[in-house]
């Protein structure tokens, strides 16, 4: 039948009024290579009872989650964790894209890309599809595992999204790369990676 809940979902992508917004970097841009344009985003994640919040770090190209982290807050510090753990596995990528979200305007986490040498790109306001690649990861996640899950737990929730992510990395064929899976996709046009500092 198709029933959904009527309720407010949490804002997860809230612009600070006096952090810089960057311009968006991807227009006509061909994606080709991982590595090349990365992404982040947020999006809540409900419980049996409340939500916690799920930050991704994903390689545009192959689709790979980077690296990932949940908070009960919305402070830039899980994202900066998520960006350094991605950044120490698998180097760094050309380009960085995001939503213009406080925690991806704010000093700690825009620090850490200058500090690589990673250009900074911007969805534009409103502009979901700027960023497509990451919604449709969201989707995934929330309808193959957080909705037939009901977790009552943070550690519970922990423990069925890494599984899952495990799963999309390792095991899912994305269908752009036909039957390739994102480490798949990833690991086969990786260059020698470029260590962040």
């Amino acid at each position: 039948m198709r029933l959904v809940p009527i309720y407010q979902e949490p804002n997860t992508s809230k612009k600070h009024p006096q952090h810089k917004i960057w311009p968006y970097l991807l227009r006509n841009v061909v994606i080709d290579r991982p590595n090349q344009v990365w992404c982040a985003d947020i999006t809540y994640i409900p419980m049996r009872r409340g939500f916690l919040y799920l930050v991704a770090i994903m390689d545009w190209y192959s689709r790979k989650v980077l690296a990932w982290r949940l908070s009960n807050s919305m402070d830039a510090d899980f994202c900066v964790e998520a960006l350094k753990e991605a950044l120490a596995k698998h180097g760094t990528p050309d380009i960085f894209n995001s939503d213009q979200g406080s925690q991806f305007t704010s000093g700690a986490w825009i620090d850490v890309l200058t500090d690589a040498k990673i250009k900074i790109s911007m969805d534009g306001k409103g502009a979901w599809r700027d960023n497509r690649m990451i919604e449709r990861l969201w989707r995934s996640l929330k309808y193959e595992c957080v909705y037939l899950n009901a977790f009552e737990t943070g550690s519970e929730m922990r423990m069925g999204i890494r599984k899952w992510l495990t799963y999309y990395n390792a095991e899912r064929p994305h269908s752009t790369h036909g039957i390739l899976t994102p480490d798949e996709a990833y690991a086969s046009k990786t260059e020698p990676m470029r260590l962040a500092a």
